[in-house]
């Protein structure tokens, strides 16, 4: 399994996009500094999540919620999970 995951830092008021088959893992290395683009947003904290059978579809909706660059698109589908 893959997953489109969407990261919150509260520090920085800014969403963050990508696709794993670990989020977990993900997640850690993005709090740890490992991503000089994440890094300064620290602490990082994941509010969304999709599921999908591979990694090429994982990243073809990646790219799809990246190329809307809304925040209000990607806070609508925050708000679609609760």
């Amino acid at each position: 399994m893959y997953f489109v995951y969407i990261l919150y830092s509260a520090t920085l008021d800014k969403y963050y996009i990508g696709s794993s088959y670990n989020v977990q893992q993900r997640l850690d290395r993005h709090n740890r500094g490992h991503s000089n683009f994440t890094k300064s947003g620290i602490p990082w904290i994941v509010v969304y999540t999709e599921e999908f059978q591979d990694r090429k579809s994982a990243y073809n909706r990646e790219m799809y919620i990246k190329g809307k660059k809304s925040k209000t698109y990607i806070e609508e589908l925050i708000r679609s999970i609760s």
